[in-house]
């Protein structure tokens, strides 16, 4: 009967004072000029700003007139499902690729979990309400993505399929990179001219998770690709490294959601179908290849922009399980006896 009560008290706690739509615009601004000001990273700030966007989006398309505990699952639900061909997540029309309609991964609608979390407990420590409708709502489970990177069958394939794209040297330049360096999505997506050095050490300057810098150094295909494209075009130091062509978008910088479009284009039109074709696919073909031809963990640590063992670790179990299996497969000890 106690714990009856407190749950009792605590719904109700959630339900007074909720938002009104109008009221949730405003409240999302000030958070965002709360996190300008208190100087967190331009990526932090980028991603508020989407969640938040796809939430009011979805709450006046289904026409919710208040936000509270029901809405917010409604579209933690939305977020995780799979939708059927020709329909956008967010509203779109057509049908703009697969990748607006697949499930979204657990990972990221967990993000999102935290994301809202973290502003509704902002808007009570400003009284806006009473208390957070998310403290109901349990966070998503999110398992680690099965490692399962390309093969080199299927890098081949990839990068013979971006030839053949309308922006072949763009969309070429793009996978070099991704599996050159293991760069996340976003830190590409927000490349600009400035972040490039193609001197006598070629590298990239990107900005990761928590505003954390890191240097990528570059092989030489990669930087010889990226130097024939930018060379299409003059740039300003802060343009954009990769733009989109064509469209209402056309010679602005390429979002996450577009770069993901593109590699999800080229997989289909590679016949990839035995691995997810996304950009974290390529980091984790970057993370195993490195240590398959004998990087350093702290190393690739570093250059992942990880701030601690446990995701380079399963790189490090994956690489030598598959070192292992290869050493049963072309034992040289084993090749002799065979011969006897």
């Amino acid at each position: 009967m106690k714990n009856r009560a407190i749950t009792s008290s605590k719904n109700e706690a959630v339900s007074t004072h909720l938002l009104s739509l109008t009221e949730l615009k405003q409240w999302a601004q000030g958070w965002q000029l709360e996190g300008d000001i208190a100087q967190h990273s331009v990526a932090t700030l980028k991603n508020r700003r989407y969640i938040l966007d796809k939430l009011l989006w979805f709450l006046a398309d289904r026409e919710y007139n208040v936000v509270d505990i029901h809405a917010l699952r409604a579209f933690l639900h939305h977020c995780g499902k799979s939708l059927a061909p020709g329909i956008n997540r967010w509203g779109f029309e057509g049908n703009v690729g697969g990748i607006t309609r697949q499930k979204i991964a657990p990972g990221t609608v967990a993000t999102y979990h935290r994301s809202l979390s973290a502003f509704f407990s902002w808007c009570v420590s400003q009284g806006a309400i009473d208390a957070s409708p998310m403290s109901l709502i349990n966070t998503p489970i999110d398992r680690p993505d099965q490692i399962q990177p390309f093969t080199d069958d299927q890098i081949q394939a990839l990068l013979k399929a971006s030839k053949k794209t309308l922006q072949p040297r763009r969309n070429e330049c793009l996978m070099w990179l991704l599996l050159d360096t293991g760069a996340r999505v976003t830190e590409l997506s927000q490349l600009t001219y400035k972040d490039v050095d193609l001197s006598v050490a070629p590298c990239l300057r990107v900005e990761g998770k928590g505003g954390k810098k890191r240097t990528l150094p570059l092989g030489k295909t990669s930087s010889r690709s990226l130097w024939m494209y930018l060379s299409e075009r003059e740039r300003d130091h802060d343009s954009p490294v990769f733009i989109s062509e064509g469209g209402n978008l056309s010679g602005q910088g390429l979002s996450r959601s577009g770069i993901e479009q593109i590699v999800h284009k080229i997989g289909e039109a590679a016949g990839i179908d035995h691995a997810r074709c996304s950009p974290h696919t390529f980091r984790h073909t970057f993370a195993v290849s490195f240590l398959r031809n004998g990087g350093n963990q702290f190393a690739l640590m570093a250059l992942l922009g990880h701030t601690d063992t446990t995701m380079t670790g399963r790189y490090v179990r994956y690489a030598q399980a598959d070192i292992q299996k290869q050493h049963r497969q072309y034992s040289p000890a084993d090749q002799i006896s065979r011969k006897k």
